[in-house]
């Protein structure tokens, strides 16, 4: 049996995961889930409709009660057997990640997967630690404590570069605090999602605390967030369709969460490990072939030491293996679709005219003619108020300018609408901190570029967003603060009742 048999097969019940069973969508309008790698389509499915939303909503408000009302040791003993399915499942997981995305297979088994489940584990343990302030007396004459709450049923919208992780990140602070949720995950890349919740059912979560829906985002996923018993959005995707979430969600006053895009900064001081910095450069431009929000995107290379990284960049470009995704020795597949390669070779066939294209810039053939592959590019010599610089490209294209003075570095790093990522390199700890306080982005790397921990949290500043993803910080994204007062002196008449009737 070839593989579009097996996924059949897999998915024969349909691509919506609705009150703990996966079902048909009821839109009419069909989808192909299609291989970049070599354009064969690997199912086709209907998608959901705004009837499958309801659906969805429905079933995360019927088990929001029992599931918000269970014990913190329960919720983390059920995400504790979460990761251990997760686990299990890691060889299908991975596969299924590298078909519908292009993802190279070491990406997927050495990333995707054991991070998503370090992730179930971490939110094991940190569900058991969700506490308010301890109690005290702040008035003489009462008593207060704060409780932290679950919001309610949670809408979110998963994008499709990483859509096991994302789905993860989506859906698991969310029940870990004892909310319920739906996402909806890119539409050419649900199967992931769908695998992540069947794996919460076999561990037994009750049905309808996740909830995946597989649609369109502009009728689906807008019908989601306006959705009027959903309590809170969270989305992760372009700075664009951000806004007009936003604009939906506070219609109906909801609390928002956003993880928009990014183009993060890559800061090359004089004194840096030149070799370190190169490799760190091509690494982190090209993961997941550059569709990646973090992705060093844009370096910034002081003089002295510009053209000898430029070079090193250049070679270690020419020497990355571009090839079949499932096949362990490949180290770049292809973008996830042939209009995300269209839209990054149209950026960098543009700079042709303004800059110089080192390495890279094109399409390979051959074999690799029928997936949609672009090669490792490295563009010089582009203004800072070009598009490639300013623009979120989403591909393997890094841009590499000169700076002259450390004001000077630091001051293009931060001269971008975005703030999501960044990183810096030099051995001087005092120039590394200077980066770190005066760099504008959520999360900034010294002398790395790209690594993330479940404990630490992800987010953003200025139009890359707010809150966090990951990390017990993570909880106040997800729950609401009440407080708590209690009169200690069982006194019928307050004194403050003077205000209103009465005199001392």
């Amino acid at each position: 049996m070839d593989i579009p048999d097996r996924l059949k097969d897999r998915f024969a019940a349909g691509t919506q995961y609705i009150g703990g069973r996966l079902r048909a969508g009821t839109s009419g309008r069909t989808q192909d889930i299609v291989n970049p790698a070599t354009g064969e389509t690997l199912l086709g499915y209907e998608l959901a409709g705004t009837a499958d939303v309801d659906a969805a909503v429905s079933a995360a408000r019927a088990a929001l009660p029992g599931w918000a009302g269970a014990t913190p040791g329960e919720r983390s003993d059920a995400l504790h057997r979460f990761a251990g399915v997760l686990a299990e499942r890691a060889g299908e997981l991975a596969r299924t990640e590298t078909l519908q995305c292009g993802k190279p297979i070491k990406l997927t088994t050495e990333f995707d997967v054991p991070g998503t489940v370090d992730n179930t584990a971490f939110f094991a343990g940190a569900a058991r630690h969700l506490q308010g302030q301890s109690a005290g007396e702040y008035s003489a004459d009462h008593t207060s404590y704060t409780r932290r709450e679950p919001i309610g049923a949670v809408g979110s919208i998963a994008p499709w570069n990483y859509p096991l992780q994302m789905a993860a990140w989506k859906i698991l602070p969310a029940i870990a605090a004892g909310n319920t949720v739906v996402l909806k995950p890119a539409e050419i890349t649900p199967l992931t999602s769908l695998l992540f919740a069947e794996a919460a059912g076999d561990a037994g979560l009750p049905a309808g605390v996740v909830n995946i829906v597989s649609g369109a985002g502009r009728d689906v996923g807008e019908h989601l967030v306006g959705h009027p018993d959903v309590a809170m959005t969270s989305f992760t995707g372009s700075t664009e369709v951000g806004k007009r979430v936003a604009r939906i969600a506070t219609a109906t006053v909801k609390r928002l969460h956003l993880e928009l895009g990014g183009k993060a900064p890559f800061v090359v001081f004089d004194d840096a490990d030149v070799e370190a910095a190169a490799h760190g450069a091509v690494a982190g431009s090209l993961i997941n072939s550059g569709q990646d929000c973090t992705a060093a995107t844009r370096a910034y290379v002081q003089r002295p030491v510009y053209e000898a990284f430029t070079a090193a960049v250049a070679d270690l470009m020419a020497g990355v293996r571009l090839g079949d995704p499932l096949d362990p020795a490949t180290d770049l597949g292809p973008l996830v679709s042939f209009a995300q390669r269209d839209r990054v070779a149209g950026f960098v066939d543009r700079a042709r005219g303004y800059a110089r294209v080192v390495t890279g810039g094109e399409a390979p053939g051959g074999a690799l003619e029928r997936g949609a592959y672009y090669r490792p590019t490295l563009v010089t010599g582009a203004a800072q108020d070009s598009e490639i610089v300013r623009d979120e490209i989403f591909g393997p294209v890094l841009v590499v300018l000169p700076f002259d003075t450390d004001d000077e570095g630091i001051a293009l790093a931060n001269d971008t609408p975005y703030g999501l990522a960044a990183s810096a390199w030099s051995r001087d700890v005092y120039r590394t901190g200077r980066a770190t306080r005066e760099i504008q982005a959520g999360c900034v790397w010294i002398n790395d570029h790209i690594p993330i921990i479940s404990e630490m949290p992800h987010g953003g500043y200025k139009q890359s967003g707010f809150g966090k993803d990951m990390s017990s910080y993570s909880f106040e994204e997800y729950t609401q603060v009440k407080h708590v007062m209690y009169d200690n002196t069982a006194v019928v008449r307050k004194d403050w009742h003077r205000t209103v009737f009465g005199d001392r």
